[in-house]
């Protein structure tokens, strides 16, 4: 029975890298004082009667570093647009030429780079705790098995935990380099 347990570490794997990619797109949406076209992906627009992402009414292009476009591709959808984003807390005041949204992007004051940070922080420490809920899951099934050795459960054990580690390192260095562009003037 217990030559038969083999913990599905290629699962686990693919859940840890799940929740190391969230966590990139979850810091692409801060706002670094850099334009770029992932900062409105959380914004929705109310169009056609259901929530509806910003690209998926429009192009969003980013012609220099400080601008940030959307060519509104229904006329009728451009005032929406243009509500979704003032109402999305991004701190960003679009302005109206014919069906083109245009996002100039202000420079960032010495106060809201550090409340980025920590938000960015709080970002980090929910994958974290996505993580660490997956070692928990393996754990589990690692204490689950039946007829399983002390030594191969220790095996086991410290596997999931050096994989956890990993993945506890891959964020903080995500945090860590997103920290500095934040704060980088």
């Amino acid at each position: 029975m217990a030559d038969d347990f083999e913990l599905d570490t290629d699962d686990m794997k693919r859940r840890m890298d799940g929740t190391l990619a969230n966590l990139r797109t979850e810091f692409g949406s801060l706002r670094t004082g850099r334009a770029s076209a992932s900062m409105l992906e959380p914004v929705m627009v109310d169009a056609y009667g259901s929530p509806t992402p910003i690209n998926q009414v429009g192009t969003v292009n980013v012609p220099e570093p400080r601008m940030v476009t959307i060519n509104v591709w229904d006329k009728g959808l451009v005032g929406k647009v243009e509500k979704a984003i003032r109402e999305s807390g991004l701190g960003i005041n679009p302005q109206l030429n014919g069906t083109i949204i245009m996002l100039p992007i202000p420079e960032l004051n010495e106060e809201r780079r550090r409340d980025l940070t920590k938000v960015a922080g709080q970002y980090a420490e929910g994958a974290r705790v996505a993580v660490r809920n997956i070692r928990r899951d393996g754990m589990d099934r690692i204490k689950k098995a039946e007829g399983l050795a002390e030594d191969e459960a220790k095996m086991w054990e410290g596997e999931v935990q050096e994989m956890t580690d990993t993945y506890i390192k891959k964020i903080d260095q995500a945090l860590e380099d997103k920290q500095a562009e934040i704060m980088q003037v």
